[in-house]
Order: structure tokens, then sequence, then C-alpha cells
């Protein structure tokens, strides 16, 4: 027994020196992404990952970690994912990539046409029927807003140059997408270089005030949004939002109505409605895509609403490769249909419809489809909602909200709304750190705690998710 436990200290040992051999190699070579580069290596621990095992990582040093962020919320069923994998395998060994303007290749038509018989539908709308891809969520979002304003200058309506968005929301990092978000310390330093938008009130239910329901704060930021409509009617072309949840905001979220009430307000206008599901797409928040949630127009039931332009990516290929789709009505193409080349879009990116990504996203809609992903998520929201009521009653939580998979916990002084944590204190990098001691993958947002795991994560790793978050949040809160 001696003889083993030694060996098991060496072997612990070794993993620890490789590990920290290779930590020594990156910070020799690599910037890493949203990341101040000082933090690193001992402000912020840096994480080198062998390799990956459904919702697990696997560290150089031999030690396992929950991925509970999905890998920035890409990964859907789990790493290495075999039939994603042979499907990428089976792919490369056809065709790995070919230019995309003026060729073609099954896979990016087979997926478009799937992407269109899943998409959002809305009684009494013509559906989405084309589809332009892109390489990544920014890029995503850059072709739908170049697509709105475009639309108009083709028609020759020269005053719509303006977008709208809502306070609080994320859209990308780069200069378009950037212009449309409103989270100061991604935009500030870039403001002299970006597109002037409008911004509306968010409907965050975590804004209500007291005796006001998730309903009523919809209709208050609804009545802001049309007095922002009215105040500039005829310059608007497009309105953007990420339904039911403003992800990189603070994992914030507002009832359906306000999908419902944004609709009807953008037809009124006459203005486009893109929906940014990059984050909040492909079932995650329970059901295949967060539109369908809106109510009908009466109220009376759920129908769901279709937006002009749907932007998809992340999840789209279930965190393999790097793919975004914009999603089109057939009105907006047409409206670039013309012998002038300048009234074409124009838009292009080298890797456009890569074919190795749209195999992995149609062996990803094949698994939703044989497996019914969607409602297993549903029965998996339940177990998360059961945990996650054990840490509401922490006392520095102030709240605790969910939708579908998506779980945050905001933490406060003394768990009032009005008292947030000093910014020095950096509560949510002391629970990083707690957290990734215990062997648990989270990246708070602030001193915002949230849960977005794989989808093929079980019980026992959402036990130890549950425990681990409440200890790393009574440690950091203690510090």
């Amino acid at each position: 027994m001696n003889e083993l436990i030694h060996d098991a200290a060496m072997l612990a040992e070794q993993g620890d020196a490789a590990a920290e051999h290779w930590r020594r190699r990156d910070l020799d070579v690599l910037w890493h992404p949203c990341t101040q580069m000082r933090e690193h290596p001992h402000t912020l621990p840096l994480l080198p990952v062998e390799r990956g095992e459904g919702p697990w990582l696997i560290g150089r040093d031999g030690k396992r970690y929950l991925d509970a962020i999905s890998s920035w919320w890409t990964n859907l069923f789990g790493h290495a994912n075999p039939r994603i994998a042979e499907a990428i395998a089976t792919q490369a060994r056809t065709l790995e990539h070919v230019i995309l303007a003026g060729c073609s290749h099954a896979p990016a038509v087979e997926l478009a046409e799937r992407l269109l018989a899943l998409a959002p539908k809305e009684s009494g709308r013509a559906p989405l029927t084309k589809v332009f891809y892109a390489d990544n969520g920014s890029a995503g979002v850059e072709v739908a807003l170049k697509m709105a304003f475009h639309w108009f200058r083709n028609r020759g309506d020269l005053k719509r140059t303006r977008f709208i968005a809502l306070e609080g929301g994320y859209h990308g990092e780069t200069l378009g997408a950037l212009a449309v978000g409103d989270i100061p310390l991604y935009r500030r330093v870039y403001a002299p270089l970006l597109a002037e938008a409008l911004f509306a009130p968010s409907p965050d239910a975590y804004l209500a005030a007291p005796g006001e329901s998730t309903s009523d704060c919809a209709v208050r930021a609804a009545k802001g949004l049309r007095e922002l409509l009215e105040r500039h009617a005829g310059e608007v072309c497009a309105m953007i939002l990420e339904p039911r949840v403003q992800c990189a905001g603070g994992m914030r979220m507002h009832d359906p109505l306000y999908l419902r009430l944004a609709r009807e307000l953008c037809d009124a206008h006459g203005v486009f409605l893109i929906a940014d599901e990059i984050a909040v797409g492909f079932g995650r928040t329970g059901t295949m895509f967060a539109c369908e949630q809106a109510p009908a127009a009466d109220g009376s039931t759920v129908a769901g609403i279709q937006p002009d332009l749907l932007c998809l990516s992340k999840g789209l290929t279930g965190g393999a490769l790097p793919l975004a789709a914009v999603l089109a009505t057939q009105a907006l193409y047409d409206g670039f249909l013309d012998e002038s080349r300048e009234r074409a879009f124009l838009h292009s990116h080298s890797y456009t419809g890569n074919p190795l990504a749209c195999a992995a996203a149609l062996a990803t809609l094949n698994i939703f489809r044989d497996d019914d992903a969607v409602a297993r998520n549903r029965g998996t929201a339940v177990r998360m909602r059961d945990y996650a009521a054990e840490i509401s009653t922490l006392a520095h939580v102030a709240d605790t909200r969910q939708v579908g998979m998506i779980v945050a916990f905001e933490l406060t002084r003394d768990g009032n709304r009005q008292t947030p944590f000093e910014p020095q204190r950096r509560i949510g990098l002391h629970a990083y750190r707690a957290a990734l001691a215990r062997g648990v993958l989270l990246r708070p947002l602030g001193d915002i705690l949230y849960w977005m795991p794989p989808y093929c994560v079980d019980d026992d790793a959402l036990r130890q998710l549950a425990q681990v978050t409440r200890e790393a949040i009574v440690e950091a809160t203690a510090a």
C-alpha cells in the first residue's frame, strides 16, 4: 500500500511538472484572448489542457476539470464527440475546402436546407429562405448588419443608417458588432472607431422595480423602444437583440413577451429585426431557438416570432469548428438582385461555407434529430434548477436566475441587489480560482457565476458542479 501511495505521489509530481513546463512554453509565445496577460501566471491560473472527454477537460497534469461553460458556450455534445469527429474525418478525405464564390459543395447545400427547415417560423410571415455563411459569431453579426443597411440603400432610402440594440447587450468584437454592443469594458477604448448605435432599455428582469413582474419589465422596456423608434422615425434600418438571455452582459434574462413586442414595433416602423441566437440557439434555452418562446399576439399561447435575419454560430458545429450562418428572408435577398455588382452583397471570408465545418454541423443536427436532445435538455434543466436552489440560499447570492440550461448567480455584499461588491475585491476571480482548484472550470462575468454545461452532463457531474460552486462562493466572499 505504501508503494502505491508513493507511486501515485510521483505521478502527480510528474504531472504538475509537465503542466508547469507547458505554462512556461505558452507564456513565451501566446497572447490569449479576453485576458490581461500581466495576470498570468500568478493571478489568473492557466489551465494546460491535454484532451477532452464528454463534459470533461483533462489537463497535462492528469487532473479532470468539468467544463461548466461549454468552452465559451460552444460545446453541446461533449468534447471529442465520436459522431462529429468521424463526420469531419470522412469529409476531410473527400474535400477539405473550396472557394464558395462561384463553386458549391454538398455539405454547404444540405446544411442550408436543414437550417432553413428548422428555423423559427411565424404564422402569416414569409419564412427565412436563404443562408449566408461566415466564420464566427462576430462575423455573422457583421453580415446581418451590412445586409440590413445595404438593403435600404439599394432601394434608394439613404436615411436609414442607424441600428438599435439593447442596453447591456453584446454581439461580438469586430467593429460593426462592437458598435451595437453596450458593455463599456469592451467598447470604451474603441469608441472613436465605432458607428453610433441607438440603445433601447433592456427588458432585463433583474432591473424590476418592487412589485414588478418579468412581463411588466418587458412592457416597460418595449415602451422605451417605441419612443426611441418614434424619435428616430425613418432613420433606423434594423434592431438587433439576444432573445431571452443577454449572455456576455451578465446572463441577464428577460420575459419572452418582449420578443413579441419588439417584433410588432419593428414591423410598425419598417425596421428589420435581427435575432442574435449565437449563444442561445440550438436547444440551450429549452427550445431549438429562443425566438420560439414568444407568446402569440393575444397572449393565449406560445407561438414564437420569426426574425428577418437570424445569426447562428457557437453550437452550430457542436463546438468542433468555427462556423456561422445568417438566415435571411426572400424579400431581403431579392433586394440585392440587380445588374449592378455594387448592388450585390460582396461580403466574403476565405473559409465561407468550409466543408469540414459544414460536415460537423450536419453531424450536430443529426444528434439533435436522433437523440431528441432538446427534450433531454429540459430534464437536465430541471435538475440544474434543483441544485441551484440549494445555492440560492447563500448569504451573498442576490439572485438566482435560469432559462433552460443557463443558470446564473448574482453575488453581492449582503445578498442585496443594491450593494454590489467593490470591483477591487474581484470576487468573481476568487471564485474562478477556488472552483478550478476543485476541478471545475467556471469563467465568471464580473461577480456573476453561471452554469452553461455541455448537454451530455450527467447527474454526478451536476452534483459536483453544485457542490464546488457553493464552496467557491463561500471561499471567494470570505476573502
